[in-house]
C-alpha cells in the first residue's frame, strides 16, 4: 500500500519554453493548449496583456508570459502557443514559445525558490524542479494573472 500513497502524491506538470528558459505549471490548471490566434487589444491593459480572444463564446485575456516574467517580450507569431489555464475560476491564456513535455514529479522533486530571489520572483515562482540536466521553474499562476483593478 505504500506504493499507492506515493503514486497519489505524484503530480503532473506541463513544461514549456520561453526563449531558452524552461518553466512548468500544474497540469490541473490547464484547460487546453492551442496555436497562436491574433488578439483584440484592450485599451489601458497592462503591457503584458496582449489582448483577448473568443474561446467558444468566452472572452479570455492572453498574457505574454515572457513580458510578465520580464524575460523578454517577442512579438507573437504562428510558432507560438497559448496555454489556456484556469486560475481561481477565471480563464487566462499564457503565450509561450513552445510546450515541451508533460512530466510526472514527486513533491520532493520541487525545491523551494532560493532565498536570494526577489519578492517578485517569489510571487511568480513556487519552486524549482530538477530533472536530469534540466531546471524548470514551477510557476504560481495566481501571481502571474493580472491583478484586478479597483472600481472607479
Amino acid at each position: 500500500m505504500q506504493a499507492s500513497a506515493t503514486e497519489a502524491d505524484l503530480r503532473e506538470v506541463v513544461a514549456f519554453r520561453i526563449g531558452s528558459q524552461e518553466f512548468c505549471i500544474d497540469i490541473r490548471a490547464v484547460r487546453e493548449i492551442r496555436g497562436w490566434t491574433p488578439t483584440t487589444i484592450l485599451p489601458h491593459a497592462p503591457a503584458y496583456v496582449i489582448g483577448v480572444i473568443n474561446l467558444r463564446g468566452l472572452v479570455v485575456p492572453i498574457i505574454n508570459l515572457a513580458a510578465r516574467l520580464a524575460v523578454g517580450a517577442p512579438e507573437p507569431d504562428a510558432r507560438h502557443v497559448v496555454i489556456i489555464t484556469v486560475v481561481d475560476d477565471q480563464l487566462i491564456g499564457l503565450l509561450v514559445d513552445a510546450v515541451s513535455d508533460i512530466l510526472t514529479v514527486s513533491p520532493s522533486a520541487v525545491q523551494p525558490t532560493p532565498q536570494v530571489a526577489s519578492e517578485a520572483t517569489q510571487a511568480f515562482v513556487r519552486g524549482v524542479i530538477m530533472i536530469d540536466a534540466r531546471m524548470l521553474r514551477l510557476l504560481d499562476l495566481a501571481g502571474v494573472r493580472p491583478s484586478p483593478r479597483p472600481a472607479t
